[in-house]
């Protein structure tokens, strides 16, 4: 994995100004055409650039396993992607960007209901909130990345992205790469929970979402209607649960 910041020079102003060496946080802009005909691009880390186009993909519906996925090269900032699926054509007219709020009403229709049974208690739901901090290395350093982890059984996968929206679609791509049970695993991430949030782990099966910041109305109603549990503000020793609160074990 490549060094996600570099160092340049300030001035820092406090009682007195002096010059000093500070980390910032890298962005650059990613182009990811798939089946040569969708085309997006995309202000993002640019690194593990191969489960971001995995996690974008699934979480759009432009595939629904990686089956699904023939081919697919990097170059610099081009992620080609060759995928087969029947419907393709049909599909890419819901798709979004994966930072915008789209037309949610209409792509949630498109959207099963998330059917499961897993549970997660209070103390493992807290714990992953401490473990996602201190794997937070580039926001560590710069201030300027957001983290999200897929918990699933022994397995945490994190990454890190200047794009909440993207972190989440990075460990998806890695969970999809790593054959996770999705309907058995949740996410824990740093950033807000609007619709279109939601309706990207409610594509990819989802039970369940947590973060230390705070839902949307648009994620609320999303979350209601897919059958997700949205879990705000874990901070310290308390959360709130929005949604759906039989997956998430208090005593």
């Amino acid at each position: 994995m490549s060094t996600m910041y570099e160092k340049v020079s300030a001035l820092a102003v406090r009682e007195t100004s002096k010059s000093i060496q500070e980390k910032i946080v890298k962005d650059a802009e990613i182009e990811l055409i798939v089946n040569k005909t969708l085309t997006r691009k995309f202000s993002i880390s640019p690194d593990s650039l191969k489960e971001f186009a995995m996690g974008y993909l699934l979480g759009e519906g432009l595939i629904r396993s990686l089956e699904n996925v023939e081919e697919i090269s990097i170059e610099e900032n081009t992620v080609k992607v060759q995928v087969d699926m029947e419907d393709f054509d049909i599909v890419q007219e819901l798709v979004v960007g994966s930072d915008c709020f789209g037309g949610w009403r209409q792509k949630i229709e498109f959207i099963d209901k998330v059917e499961s049974e897993f549970t997660v208690d209070k103390k493992k739901l807290l714990k992953s909130f401490i473990k996602l901090k201190d794997n937070a290395f580039t926001w560590q350093k710069t201030g300027g990345a957001h983290v999200a982890a897929l918990i699933y059984k022994d397995k945490f996968l994190s990454r890190e992205d200047v794009s909440r929206h993207v972190a989440v679609d990075k460990v998806i791509g890695a969970g999809l790469l790593e054959k996770v049970d999705f309907k058995n695993s949740y996410i824990a991430y740093s950033g807000r929970m609007p619709a279109d949030m939601l309706i990207k782990i409610a594509r990819v099966g989802m039970p369940l979402i947590a973060s230390n910041a705070a839902p949307t109305t648009s994620g609320y109603a999303v979350a209601k209607e897919a059958g997700i549990t949205m879990v705000g503000f874990v901070r310290g020793e308390r959360f709130n649960i929005y949604t759906h609160p039989h997956r998430v074990v208090i005593d």
